[in-house]
């Protein structure tokens, strides 16, 4: 048995230099002697010469940049303090060994096109655009550019966004008391232009109410004639067949408008009403 312990030794040291792995999440470049041979990306089990070829591990994931704020100038000469995120990952793992070597370098090489990019875009665009309006056009624009630039480093930019864009502090509260002028000038505007539609509206509807008013006078005044009409006709079609009746009637129809209940009159012997009244009785 103990003679197989020099051959487990060697094994132990031989597997480890010979034999190596990668996971699905890595992907190597094997040099030898400085020199470039070969790139893996298959994960699992994979085979090198033994204390020659070194191998140099990358990852394979999306990985991200978050950059730290930096000053911008718009078009309109406003300043934003302005921080990035951008996601990206090793689309060549020599040509990234090669420029950058490691994730630290990469991260600051994606730091400066970027804010090279962003702060050119910038200066085309006026500060609402950046805040609200354009805002995924221009960083959709930074994307393209910066993309160009950091193939040559063996990286592939995925996305690019503004995670936050502020105003600098000694601008902020002039800005914020412009804001409020603002929405009190539109809010003010508003206010008019309903006084204005309310005024309106009350003199259309006092304009219509007069109109129903006349039109309904005009309709009673128009009735109330074909009433005189027809009542007319009636006396003069009872004068025609009997005239003693008729003045009897209209006689009565006087007494009734101007004696009431408690009325005291006096009256000469010879009046018609006082004769009727004796016949009456």
């Amino acid at each position: 048995m103990k003679k197989y312990i020099p051959i487990l030794l060697l094994l132990l040291l031989i597997v480890p230099a010979v034999i190596f792995t990668l996971d699905e999440r890595e992907q190597a470049i094997i040099t030898e002697f400085g020199e470039f041979k070969r790139s893996i990306t298959t994960p699992g089990l994979h085979l090198k010469k033994p204390f020659v070829e070194k191998i140099t591990k990358f990852d394979r994931r999306i990985l991200s940049t978050d950059a730290p704020p930096g000053q911008y100038l718009t078009l309109d000469k406003k300043r934003l303090i302005v921080d990035f995120l951008a996601r990206w990952r090793i689309d060549d793992p020599l040509v990234f060994f090669k420029s950058v070597r490691n994730l630290y370098s990469a991260n600051t090489r994606i730091e400066d096109i970027v804010y090279s990019e962003l702060r050119e875009e910038m200066a085309t665009h006026n500060i609402n655009d950046v805040i609200a309006e354009n805002r995924e056009l221009i960083m959709d624009k930074v994307k393209e550019g910066s993309s160009e630039k950091l193939t040559e480093y063996g990286i592939e930019l995925i996305d690019v966004r503004i995670k936050r864009a502020d105003l600098p502090n000694e601008v902020q509260q002039s800005v914020f008391e412009r804001m409020i002028a603002e929405r009190q000038r539109i809010s003010k505007r508003y206010r008019s232009e309903g006084a204005e539609e309310s005024a309106k509206i009350r003199a259309e509807t006092n304009k219509q109410r007069k109109i129903i008013l006349a039109d309904a006078y005009a309709k009673s005044e128009e009735i109330k004639g074909e009433g005189d009409k027809k009542a007319t006709k009636v006396y003069s079609d009872s004068y025609r067949r009997d005239p003693d009746f008729y003045e009897f009637m209209k006689k009565l129809e006087t007494y009734e408008n101007f004696i009431d209940e408690k009325s005291v009159i006096f009256l000469p012997i010879e009046s018609y009403l006082l004769d009727l009244v004796r016949n009456k009785d």
